[in-house]
């Protein structure tokens, strides 16, 4: 009774206070630690009342100090889950992609492909000068042009074979220095002899082939699932800004330096690739010098839930790989059929998109060559938006499956539907805004089939690559050949781009029904 009296009078007698058990005076340092952490407002008590509040049941002195406790501590302590959540969410935002050791590797790549198209473009625009210097008819004209198509039909499945057992980057250094040396040779071989001049545009197509093996032998090492399509986006963008480059520059340049000058200028640029090439990149993540632990690790982990970086490396690769088995699933098929109807479309508009403006609108070269170059760059651009796109879609949980799917539908009747309005359009302006609209569309195709040969096969991709390109050069070489039988037998050049049309419909539907993103066994030789 005097205990509550004295509590009551607020301190009028003087009560010993309870001396303190183990777990309180645990806690009265942890009321020190918080008192050192800005919490004196809260936790300091007044020495007149800490002896009465001491004196209070213990049930009633463990509640407050552990609700003062619990508002310091426990919120510092849990905030250390929270930022790690938060900091894994960041890894891959904009700012560290862009800075990464990554996007070197694939701004070298685009690098590459962009010299890619650009010494095969050169050709097409240099024709007319040559041809007209040398006395060529218009047909041995379609013979040197296509005689680059007879090399490149040659090395893709060969390429794509060294690729899974060397590397991408051992192997894309040579096609480089290869195409490089023959382009800048192209000169010389024009005055020296028409066999010497085919010989070294088979040499072109040859080095050539083997540029999107190794490109996507490249990122499937450097790039996770999520980040692959945009990768690619960037790659064919620099291939499609290539070719624009090319289209715009070479009359300049041969205006002002004569008819061989951008051989010359374009050779040179990749010798100069080629060095920097082999002495900033490396062929894996986990070889590079210059990459941070944070950037290795995010590789890692990310390529782990797809399939291990290391089955991309050369020792898990057979040296013969199972063609019988590769071309026994309907996947394959399928990356098959839109690699043919892609490449269709692709070498029609490059090889006679100038002539078709030219023939039907009845514009100069120069400005017909502008009109052709436009779309290439609206082309560029998209490549890396329909890129981010899908890897948003893949991350936002939407499966790889129907990723590509929806790429490939966008890339093939989008382009399908810009044809039928090309073959109507009454002038060369509303002609040029179809053939781009056409292209920006197209472009959602390197984020369906394209990306989807990494996906299905890894340790296969480069030869499956090497596959579907072979067959999209040979629809490459029949659709480039069959405009000009099909102009002369049914006399209209929009008939054809109706009839590329229908085939763009047809494709689509075909990869719609027999693709896949997951991972085929093709080891497997059940089915």
């Amino acid at each position: 009774m005097s205990m509550l009296s004295a509590f009551a009078l607020g301190g009028a007698t003087t009560a010993k206070p309870l001396p303190l058990t183990p777990p309180q005076n645990h806690r009265n340092k942890l009321t020190k630690n918080n008192q050192r952490h800005s919490l004196k407002p809260n936790l300091t008590f007044h020495t007149r009342f800490q002896s009465q509040f001491l004196c209070i049941s213990s049930p009633s002195l463990r509640k407050l100090p552990r609700l003062r406790v619990s508002s310091s501590n426990d919120a510092r302590f849990n905030s250390v889950p929270e930022e790690s959540q938060v900091q894994q969410q960041k890894q891959s935002n904009f700012i560290e992609f862009i800075t990464s050791e990554r996007i070197k590797v694939v701004a070298m790549l685009a690098l590459a492909l962009g010299l890619c198209n650009a010494d095969r473009v050169v050709m097409s625009v240099a024709i007319v000068p040559l041809s007209l210097a040398n006395g060529w008819s218009r047909s041995f004209a379609g013979i040197v042009q296509s005689s680059f198509l007879w090399g490149y039909l040659l090395s893709p499945i060969a390429g794509g074979v060294l690729v899974d057992n060397y590397g991408g980057k051992v192997v894309m250094a040579w096609g480089v220095a290869l195409w490089s040396l023959a382009t800048f040779l192209t000169p010389w071989a024009a005055e020296t002899s028409l066999l010497a001049l085919l010989v070294v545009r088979i040499m072109l197509g040859m080095a050539e082939g083997v540029a999107l093996p190794s490109m996507n032998n490249m990122i499937v090492r450097w790039f996770p699932k999520t980040e692959r399509a945009r990768a690619v986006g960037i790659s064919m963008a620099g291939f499609l800004l290539g070719c624009a480059l090319a289209l715009t520059l070479s009359p300049i340049l041969m205006s002002q330096g004569g008819i061989f000058s951008p051989f010359f200028i374009f050779g040179l640029s990749g010798f100069l690739w080629v060095l920097v090439w082999l002495s900033a990149t490396s062929s894996t993540p986990d070889r590079c010098p210059q990459i941070s632990k944070f950037e290795l690790q995010y590789i890692l982990n990310r390529s782990q839930k797809s399939f291990p970086v290391e089955i991309a490396k050369p020792n898990k690769v057979r040296v013969v790989p199972p063609f019988r088995r590769l071309l026994s699933k309907p996947p394959t098929w399928s990356l098959i059929v839109a690699n043919a109807m892609h490449s269709w479309g692709f070498f029609i508009v490059l090889s006679w998109m100038p002539i078709y403006f030219n023939s039907v609108y009845h514009v100069d070269l120069r400005r017909a060559a502008w009109f052709s170059a436009v779309p290439w760059l609206v082309m560029a651009v998209m490549n890396y938006l329909a890129g981010l796109w899908s890897d948003m879609m893949i991350q936002s949980g939407k499966s790889v499956t129907l990723t590509r799917k929806i790429m490939q539908t966008i890339g093939f009747v989008g382009p399908g539907l810009c044809l039928i309005g090309l073959a109507t359009a009454k002038n060369p302006s509303l002609g040029s805004a179809w053939l781009t609209l056409a292209f920006g569309l197209k472009s959602f195709s390197h984020s369906g089939f394209l990306v989807n040969l990494q996906e299905i096969a890894p340790q296969y991709s480069g030869v499956l690559h090497g596959i579907s390109n072979t067959a999209g050069t040979l629809a490459a070489i029949i659709g480039t050949v069959g405009v000009g039988f099909f102009v002369e037998l049914v006399g209209s050049f929009p008939g054809f781009l109706l009839l590329t049309s229908l085939l763009y419909f047809l494709a689509a539907i075909f990869y719609c029904l027999y693709s896949t993103g997951e991972i085929v066994d093709f080891d497997d030789p059940v089915g």
